[in-house]
């Protein structure tokens, strides 16, 4: 099976209001959108997802990325900024990865999953997941008339 399809299978749809908020991630609704990556055995795949996304800090930092790894009870803050994160509560609510196994979970500014996957994602499929939700777009939006609103003003 292909990547794109089993990305394209795993994406959760976000019109389906039986998702709902993941409490434990609470803090970062509405500011933020939450990757959370399980570590694999050995480290390696999920090596490798932190170091093709945080290679990419300035895309991040332009999606309002937050990037956490979950491991041996404990959270760690890969990227951006997160407080009193509690492993457990949050490995739970998105359903408790199997030990070992690599998953990462993609959380949207509205609090709900958007994507899991089993695989390291490349940033550029990520990016595009991220630039193509209904918030993300209306942010590059503003983004875009606040940029020409700006410009009017200078000429």
């Amino acid at each position: 099976m292909s990547k794109m399809l089993l990305y394209g299978a795993t994406k959760v749809d976000e019109g389906n209001s039986a998702y709902s908020a993941i409490a434990s991630l609470e803090q970062f609704q509405w500011r933020n959108r939450v990757l959370v990556v399980f570590p694999d055995k050995g480290n390696a795949r999920a090596a490798r997802q932190e170091n093709q996304l945080l290679a990419n800090r300035d895309a991040l930092q332009d999606r309002d990325m937050v990037m956490l790894k979950i491991a041996g009870g404990s959270v760690r803050v890969l990227f951006g900024a997160g407080e009193n994160l509690d492993a457990a509560a949050i490995a739970g609510e998105l359903g408790d990865p199997p030990t070992g196994e690599f998953a990462a979970f993609l959380v949207g500014k509205d609090g709900t999953v958007k994507l899991k996957v089993s695989e390291p994602i490349s940033s550029g499929e990520l990016f595009a997941i991220i630039d193509s939700m209904p918030v993300r777009a209306a942010e590059i939006a503003s983004d875009k008339q606040q940029t020409s609103e700006d410009s009017e003003k200078r000429d």
